[in-house]
């Protein structure tokens, strides 16, 4: 237990390290498809790497045409069933216990574990879906998930529904809006989606609080 311990506490430390812009486009740039597989399923996995960057990146890419937008949109997609079925596995089998235990190693709190918890025990497979849209924290309801053993096919059907529409609007964004020639357009749209997606943020992570005080 004590090597798996220190595996655990290695890779949380290497990744606590926040991820710049300027390095993950330089990830996609120089390894393409693979990187954007293997950012996409850490992110899934509930590992600090942020797809609010990563997306609108590859969308970037694929307006410039160094990227296949379907093709990427296909991996990114793929990396994240990778990324949610290891959440999903670790929460099934391992149980809350050692999940509990090692989850500030990777700076995820119990309390915020335990609301996601509360939230799912009460709205099953929506809370699935709605917590795909959070950003920063919508890896983590493949935990409760599989602490809670829901069958396979509903936790991927909703899980893969709210995937879609996540990683469709990010990339779309990047595509479109990133790619534009107007510098004032660029930060206007930027401060947009930075705004609707706090508020997304807000609205369902109020709700969740709200469910775990009950």
């Amino acid at each position: 237990m004590s090597s798996i311990s220190s595996i655990i506490t290695a890779l949380a430390h290497g990744l606590s390290k926040s991820f710049s812009l300027a390095g993950i486009q330089a990830l996609i740039m120089h390894y393409g498809y693979i990187a954007i597989f293997g950012l996409m399923s850490l992110e899934a996995a509930s590992l600090p790497i942020p797809s609010e960057i990563v997306l609108p990146a590859v969308g970037y890419f694929a307006a410039q045409g160094l990227l296949n937008v379907v093709l990427a949109f296909f991996v990114a997609l793929a990396a994240g069933i990778i990324g949610i079925t290891v959440d999903y596995a670790i929460a099934y089998y391992i149980g809350k216990d050692v999940v509990y235990k090692h989850a500030g190693r990777f700076h995820i709190k119990k309390n915020t574990l335990d609301a996601f918890d509360s939230w799912f025990q009460k709205n099953g497979a929506f809370a699935v879906f709605s917590l795909r849209l959070v950003p920063v924290l919508r890896g983590l309801i493949s935990l409760p998930a599989g602490f809670a053993r829901m069958p396979l096919k509903t936790f991927y059907l909703y899980s893969i529904l709210g995937m879609v529409v996540w990683n469709a609007l990010l990339m779309a964004f990047g595509y479109y809006a990133l790619g534009a020639s107007n510098t004032t357009m660029i930060v206007v749209l930027l401060s947009v989606l930075g705004i609707i997606m706090y508020l997304i943020y807000y609205m369902i992570m109020r709700a969740v609080k709200k469910t775990h005080t009950v």
